[in-house]
């Protein structure tokens, strides 16, 4: 086999590591209301599905910034990136089989078994975390260097696809093929119809995916383990910055966790709950106003673009997971009984579990849409054909979108209005010119925009408003990022590592919309996203100003 095939098979392999991101994030848009209604939990404790997956993120990798600040040494670079990716894999495996025993013989209302599954889901997010580390450089490694980031955008893409199709495959195998009413799921429970063992068969089936893959990476001996050789700048100041805002949150959680060994105060967790969002702001901001004092120490916090790009990942992290993490319970909550029909918060018919995972897959499928449009520049074509690139590609995706949901047996015709959204997203892309600034900024806006319509209205143009909101996320990443890491020379990679390490915003913010809907309704909790989109409207205006200055 010669060295171009072993790479095109270890690009192969890669790329179906991407596609298991998507699918089981997506996923948890499913799988949360569905553990609330199973565990019969308050909104606030089925957002903890989110604080686990995404908090391991950050655990991941604060833990080897940690360690490499402390050896001098990068430690995924030692390892390899190949190992790095088989070792991610096998900590999943070892979430996904634990997942078996840990909610064996769980009836429904075991609030208590709720935990261990959170505990599992923890492991597997701890190798996802290792994954991502290493299989984006490995990407760029396999191969043409400047053909790099096609590669990217192909696992970019593959990952989408996941998202996508996540949560429809989760909802048949959970419900079966036919949607069924709230009333139908609860009877279907407490009969013992629908039980956990599905869930666990289901994870074992993942779990043995993830040591296919892992023995596919491991048996490929040709391939390279494409190290890097990074300089390791020892940073202590910030090493004891980020471990006291982690001591600080674990702190807040436990406190907020204790509360639910009685009768919970949802007054104090939502106090709580802010002081943690809190935390980690004050940190990072506190943090770089003393490393403009005294620089030694500090490594790559001492740049203001990159501590608030921290905060800008956190941010849209959060606010992506979080529109759709809630969505189920909008959708579901029952907030009025008219002739026997009840309506939810946005005056619909009230949907159960199985009927909103079209709309979950809608709203990541959203994401893929902006994705597949975002990657077109990279293949750099004709001014001609880019203009209708970006007509036709977001079109495209949608069609797939439909198809992976038609093809499941789920009606789509209710689906078609989301076109609307998607024209306007491809007036953003026109009016963005490619400069991630002002591409952030025109789609932090209509974010912002979308939030509003969706709180101030009711009924399909309500929750078409609220699902765009996957569409002005979906090219945020790679701007964010691009802005967050210009000028900062030698501190690059460490820049990098901390802006991954605030997918921890994943992590904090659903769970305060959690808390935020037990306390004031699940409607107006999306006063949440608001302000996340706001905070990404600011950032893009102002690193514009900043880099000015710094004459980057």
């Amino acid at each position: 086999m010669t060295e171009q095939q072993n790479y095109k098979q270890a690009l192969y392999t890669l790329v179906t590591v991407f596609f298991f991101w998507g699918f089981i994030a997506a996923s948890n848009g499913v799988f949360i209301p569905f553990c609330k209604t199973y565990f019969e939990i308050d909104q606030f404790q089925s957002q903890l599905v989110d604080f686990a997956f995404y908090g391991a993120y950050y655990f991941g990798a604060l833990f080897l910034f940690v360690a490499s600040n402390t050896k001098g040494k990068d430690i995924m670079n030692s390892w390899g990136y190949k190992n790095g990716i088989i070792y991610g894999l096998l900590l999943s495996a070892l979430g996904a089989v634990v997942m078996f025993p840990a909610i064996e013989g769980a009836q429904p209302g075991e609030s208590n078994i709720f935990y261990y599954v959170l505990g599992a889901l923890f492991i597997v997010g701890l190798g996802f975390s290792l994954q991502q580390t290493a299989a984006n450089p490995f990407a760029i490694a396999l191969g043409d260097p400047e053909k790099g980031a096609h590669r990217l955008n192909l696992a970019g893409g593959v990952n989408s696809f996941g998202t996508t199709i996540g949560p429809i495959v989760i909802a048949l195998i959970l419900f079966g093929s036919t949607p069924k009413s709230g009333a139908e799921l609860k009877e279907m429970i407490a009969n013992q119809t629908i039980t956990l063992s599905t869930v666990q068969y289901l994870y074992l089936a993942v779990g043995g995916l993830f040591l296919a893959a892992a023995a596919l990476f491991y048996f490929s001996k040709k391939l390279p383990q494409a190290k890097a050789n990074p300089e390791i700048i020892k940073s202590p100041k910030a090493v004891g910055a980020l471990s006291m805002m982690t001591l600080l949150l674990v702190i807040c959680f436990y406190f907020i966790f204790d509360q639910y060994k009685g009768t919970p105060d949802n007054d104090f967790i939502l106090k709580l709950s802010v002081i943690g969002l809190i935390v980690v702001v004050g940190v990072l901001l506190l943090s770089n106003i003393l490393a403009k004092k005294n620089q030694e120490g500090w490594g790559a916090m001492r740049y203001p673009q990159l501590v608030l790009g921290m905060l800008a990942i956190f941010t849209y992290v959060g606010v992506e997971v979080t529109i759709q993490s809630n969505l189920g319970e909008l959708l579901k909550y029952v907030t009025e009984t008219i002739n026997g029909i009840d309506y939810n918060a946005l005056g619909m018919p009230a949907m159960s579990d199985s009927q909103i995972a079209p709309l979950i897959s809608l709203y990541w499928g959203g994401l893929m849409i902006g994705r597949w449009a975002g990657a077109i520049a990279v293949f750099n074509p004709a001014d001609k054909w880019k203009t209708w690139l970006y007509i036709i590609v977001p079109y495209v995706a949608f069609g797939v979108v439909l198809f992976v949901n038609y093809v499941s047996g789920f009606d789509v015709s209710s689906l078609f209005l989301f076109a609307i959204c998607i024209a306007i997203q491809i007036g953003g892309f026109f009016l963005g010119k490619e400069k991630p600034a002002l591409t952030l900024k025109i789609f932090g806006f209509l974010g912002v925009l979308a939030m509003l319509i969706g709180l101030f209205s009711t009924g399909k143009l309500a929750l078409f408003a609220f699902i765009s909101g996957g569409l002005f996320c979906s090219i945020m990443w790679p701007c964010i990022f691009a802005l967050s890491i210009q000028g900062l020379g030698k501190y690059t990679s460490q820049g990098s590592s901390f802006l991954i390490m605030m997918i921890l915003g994943g992590a904090i913010i659903p769970p305060i919309q959690g808390k935020l809907a037990d306390v004031i309704g699940i409607h107006p909790s999306y006063w949440v996203a608001v302000v996340c989109f706001l905070y990404l409207v600011f950032f893009a205006q102002r690193v514009q100003g900043i880099l000015r200055n710094q004459t980057v």
